[in-house]
């Protein structure tokens, strides 16, 4: 099955596509940048983060306003129309996201090509839902869902955070590798997506551990099934090249392997960032 999408130019996902990159630093809730250049008013800056996110190699561009700081609904929409006007951003499809439906409503009509609206949820009761998911389909744009049976629609089961030194918390990546797998095997022609670095917000601050944990997470979730991630394009560690003792002790961490893989993974980081201050450098690479 192929999922159609489209900026300027169409995106057309195949099952020998690979991995779809999702940028992520177009998002006001993840990217302090991105989010400093929104709240001053500076949308032209704004705009050479996207550019960024595509000349980084993302597939699609996700786009979020949610702020209580500004007119989320105004600047979602004069936001889209300045990447409308920007050929080299505007060729990939738009990944409007938004936890507020008239955020998400601003962006359709704006938005050109085959969007991705992310998302829409039973949470409302599934009467909104099935209003919501009619109108997404009157503006022609595909949904990110937790649950759904018609074609265009994108799974996320939720990546959620490990290694925070709560127990209920150390299956949290086995459950969404599983979750996937199921989907592909039960929902075939279903896509599944996720926020890849939610995985790792512990270890915010330690970038080394950080894109670790993003590679070594991918590496076993696309295997599982995962068709696309919302990351960071450009800022991606490659899995074979992630040194040999890092990756045992966040694979450990991961796939729940030991009792201890939380404690061993933040010796580990500890020991970097000791490191780096001796050396005077930062302990890190920021994600912009």
């Amino acid at each position: 099955m192929i999922l159609r999408l489209s900026g300027l130019e169409p995106l057309n996902i195949t099952p020998e596509f690979g991995f779809v990159v999702v940028g992520e630093r177009t998002n006001i809730t993840g990217s302090p940048k991105f989010s400093k250049l929104i709240l001053a008013g500076d949308f032209e800056g704004a705009l050479v983060v996207a550019r960024q996110q595509v000349q980084g190699g993302a597939n699609l561009l996700d786009v979020n306003m949610d702020e209580g700081m500004i007119d989320s609904e105004a600047s979602m929409t004069r936001f889209l129309n300045l990447v409308g006007s920007e050929p080299e951003i505007a060729r990939i499809p738009i990944v409007i996201d938004s936890s507020k439906w008239s955020v998400i409503e601003s962006g359709l009509k704006c938005v050109q090509g085959k969007a991705v609206v992310n998302s829409i949820s039973l949470k409302n009761g599934e009467e909104e839902f099935l209003r919501q998911a009619r109108l997404i389909r009157r503006y022609g744009a595909a949904a990110i869902v937790m649950a759904f049976d018609e074609h265009d629609i994108i799974f996320d089961p939720n990546i959620l955070t490990i290694a925070t030194g709560l127990e209920e918390h150390r299956n949290y990546a086995v459950d969404f590798i599983e979750a996937t797998r199921w989907i592909k095997k039960n929902l075939p022609g279903a896509r599944v997506s996720g926020g890849v670095s939610n995985i790792s917000f512990s270890f915010r601050g330690n970038n080394t551990v950080r894109e670790a944990m993003h590679a070594a997470f991918l590496f076993h979730a696309i295997r599982a099934g995962l068709d696309m991630g919302i990351v960071n394009a450009g800022q991606l560690a490659v899995y074979e090249e992630i040194e040999p003792d890092l990756r045992e002790r966040v694979e450990d961490a991961l796939l729940n392997r030991r009792d201890d893989a939380t404690e061993r993974l933040v010796e580990f980081a500890e020991n970097v960032k000791a490191k780096d201050k001796t050396r005077g450098l930062p302990s890190q690479r920021y994600y912009f």
